[in-house]
């Protein structure tokens, strides 16, 4: 009974909560950009999976999956919060329900954002990914965003103490 209730008083939230934007601009796997209602365009970073980033093995390919996926389609997302980038953090929705981040992580197309989700089901399907070879999980020493990211800062201050050491 108390879940009935806790339905009742959440779905219209949900519902309040989702809103529509044509896709416009494809940044990368995991950012796009939307056109609301009113012409303001909006950027959002896709929740729960980090897509190879430009110049990484497979990034080409995880934003061509998302282009094919939902490059001029009126999209749902439901905003999930802000990075420190001020972009909106979203999951997307497409094809009458279709979940964007679900869908590349089923491709072999980006990582489970482990770090910032709690579902499980899309580390299963990052494993089976895995296992079958799929996308990235192709190239054995496929390298996930989060650490190609921290390696390309690391030789930046690296360079950066170099540099600072010759003059």
């Amino acid at each position: 009974m108390k879940r009935l209730i806790l339905m009742y008083v959440l779905f219209p939230v949900f519902i309040l909560s989702q809103t529509k934007g044509k896709v416009i601009k494809i940044s990368d796997g995991d950012t796009i950009t939307i056109l609301l209602r009113g012409k303001e365009q909006k950027k959002l970073r896709l929740a729960e999976v980090d897509c190879p980033e430009r110049g990484q093995a497979f990034g080409k390919n995880a934003r061509q999956f998302t282009s094919d996926k939902v490059f001029g389609k009126t999209i749902t997302f439901i905003e999930t919060d802000t990075d420190r980038y001020g972009r909106t953090i979203a999951k997307v929705y497409y094809d009458n329900g279709k979940y964007l981040s679900e869908e590349l992580i089923r491709a072999g197309m980006g990582w489970w954002y482990y770090s910032f989700s709690k579902n499980a089901s899309l580390g299963e399907l990052q494993d089976k990914a895995q296992y079958k070879k799929i996308g990235l999980w192709q190239d054995i020493h496929a390298v996930a965003p989060w650490e190609y990211r921290k390696m390309k800062r690391d030789l930046n201050k690296n360079k950066k103490v170099l540099q600072e050491e010759k003059i």
